[in-house]
C-alpha cells in the first residue's frame, strides 16, 4: 500500500477529538511514507489531516470539484492538486490515486463517498480496502445499523466485515494494509431471487 484516500469533514465536528485524530492520522501517514489523497480543501479536518501531513514531510494530493474550490477553499500548499469537473471525477480519480480508502468523521458526503468505494469492493469492482477511522466513537451508531442490516439479510457478514473498523490511525493502517478481499457473492441467497 503506497497511498490512502481519506474521506473527511469539511467542518471540525463538535469535539477537538476528531481534529486531534485527522492529525494524528496525517502524522502517521506521513511517518509510514503513505501518499495522503483527499478531497482538497483546506478547511475542516480535511485541512487538519492535510497540513499534519504535510507539516511531517508527507506526500499529498488533493481532488476537488472546480465549482468547490472556492467553497470548501482549496488547499493551495499541496504536493498536488487536482481540479475536476464533477463529484463523479473527483471520485474516480481519487480511487485510481489509491490503494486504500478510510473515513474519519465526517458528513452525508463522507458516508457516501466512503459507501460507493465499499460497494465496489463488495461487488468485486475492485478489491482496495475500506476502513473507518471511529474517532471518539464517532461511528458506533453506523456500526449498530450495519450490524441491524446484517441480522436482517440484506447484508452478508462476510461483506459486513469488509469494513475494517479501529480507533487508533496505526492499527487501522495496518488492518488496510494487510486485508485481502474475501470470495463472497454478494447475493444473500440467489436461489431467493
Amino acid at each position: 500500500m503506497n497511498s490512502v484516500c481519506v474521506f473527511c469533514g469539511s467542518s471540525p465536528g463538535a469535539s477537538p477529538v476528531y481534529g486531534e485524530a485527522a492529525a494524528r492520522l496525517g502524522r502517521t501517514l506521513a511517518g509510514r511514507g503513505l501518499t495522503l489523497v483527499y478531497g482538497g480543501g483546506r478547511v475542516g479536518l480535511m485541512g487538519i489531516a492535510a497540513d499534519a501531513a504535510l507539516a511531517a514531510g508527507g506526500k499529498v494530493i488533493g481532488v476537488i470539484p472546480e465549482a468547490l474550490a472556492t467553497l470548501e477553499l482549496a488547499h493551495d500548499g499541496l504536493t498536488e492538486l487536482h481540479v475536476v469537473g464533477s463529484m463523479h471525477e473527483r471520485k474516480a480519480r481519487m480511487s485510481e490515486l489509491s490503494d486504500g480508502f478510510l473515513a474519519l468523521p465526517g458528513g452525508i458526503g463522507t458516508l457516501e463517498e466512503w459507501f460507493e468505494v465499499w460497494t465496489w469492493s463488495q461487488l468485486g469492482f475492485q478489491p482496495k480496502p475500506c476502513g473507518l477511522l471511529n474517532a471518539a466513537g464517532y461511528y458506533d451508531h453506523l456500526l449498530a445499523f450495519l450490524d441491524h442490516m446484517t441480522g436482517e439479510r440484506f447484508l452478508t457478514p462476510v461483506h459486513r466485515s469488509m469494513a475494517i473498523v479501529d480507533d487508533q490511525p496505526e492499527r487501522l493502517l495496518d488492518r488496510l494494509a494487510s486485508y485481502q478481499p474475501p470470495r463472497a457473492s454478494k447475493w444473500i441467497d440467489a436461489t431467493e431471487r
